[in-house]
């Protein structure tokens, strides 16, 4: 007679049990695919808005509604006093913070002999200078607690250029070696640092593209199909993790090999 010996393994955790990360520009598109991956994972999550009220609300009640925990913030995280204070405010709800991830981006599409001073300085404020704001104001707590992960959302414009584009791609350039220093900087005290460099992800920016440069742009794209937002959602969840604790100063691309 045989007999079948039924192994019991221990469930494991949730990759993000317990913890808490602030994303900045949360309400839509990759922000909003980050913050459902991060409470998927049995993460909390923090993040800012700046005016889209009924969406970031909407958000909340989703996340909850599954059983995970968010908290929608309005701030210009071109104001550093206010991105300070969003942390603060972050750390009294839910008691800790453990992450943070700079998605708030904008673009101001023109050939450059078109661009106004106002729109390169636009793009720039808010993409590189908030990501500095909200690196600066987190890590702090960040080094008290030898502890925290940082992920930069960058673009593969930072890697490779952009027609049109020099604001927006000098920008994402710019939180590459924003990345890369600082993880430099930190990592003796626990902390990565990280970036993720999307391609063409299906959102409402790629959607307000010119339908023949989003034709021409699949072409080039070996996978055949643009990516989705959940794919870059679940990357940072996993940088955001303990399971990444030897990963830091990357700018990991996530593009369907368009850049290869």
């Amino acid at each position: 007679m045989t007999q079948t010996i039924a192994l019991l393994r221990p469930a494991v955790p949730p990759m993000l049990k317990d913890r808490v990360i602030l994303i900045t520009g949360g309400s839509r598109g990759i922000g909003r695919a980050i913050v459902e991956a991060i409470c998927a994972a049995g993460g909390r999550a923090a993040f800012t808005y700046q005016s889209r009220k009924a969406d970031a609300e909407q958000v909340v009640r989703q996340v909850s509604g599954e059983g995970g925990g968010a908290l929608a913030i309005q701030a210009d995280i071109r104001d550093f006093k206010r991105t300070q204070a969003v942390v603060a405010e972050t750390i009294e709800q839910f008691g800790r913070l453990d992450g943070l991830v700079n998605n708030a981006g904008i673009t101001r599409d023109k050939a450059l002999m078109m661009m106004s001073p106002e729109d390169w300085q636009e793009v720039l404020d808010t993409n590189l200078t908030g990501t500095f704001n909200a690196c600066r104001a987190a890590i702090v707590t960040f080094m008290k607690q030898k502890a925290g992960r940082i992920v930069n959302i960058t673009s593969v414009a930072g890697l490779m250029g952009a027609e049109r584009q020099v604001n927006y791609a000098a920008s994402k350039a710019g939180i590459i070696g924003l990345t890369r220093s600082l993880a430099k900087e930190v990592a003796g005290y626990g902390i990565t640092v990280n970036a993720i460099a999307p391609g063409y992800i299906e959102t409402g920016m790629t959607a307000s593209l010119d339908a023949k440069r989003l034709e021409a742009a699949r072409t080039q794209i070996p996978v055949g199909r643009f990516g989705r937002a959940g794919e870059v959602g679940s990357l940072a969840a996993y940088l955001l993790s303990g399971a990444a604790g030897y990963i830091t100063g990357q700018a990991v691309v996530i593009d369907g090999g368009l850049t290869l």
